[in-house]
């Protein structure tokens, strides 16, 4: 029974530290619309343009004066 109880206990350790981790984030545009991303965006200030991976997996970028917020869930 112990040989089990470690075993599971670290993966377990191990989930919950990576679902901390990531943290969803809403971006609002100044025309209203919601964007959900999978993690905070990163800015890239040489291009102007928030980069972020939406809940799709597809990689997204916006131009930051679209931008009104960006909020974590």
């Amino acid at each position: 029974m112990n040989q089990r109880t470690l075993p599971a206990f670290m993966l377990a350790l191990g989930l919950v530290t990576l679902a901390g981790c990531a943290s969803p984030t809403v971006i609002t545009l100044n025309d209203g619309r919601e964007i959900q991303a999978v993690d905070s965006p990163r800015y890239d200030e040489k291009s102007g343009f928030y980069e972020f991976e939406q809940l799709d997996g597809k990689q997204a970028r916006i131009n930051k004066d679209q931008v009104r917020t960006v909020k974590e869930l």
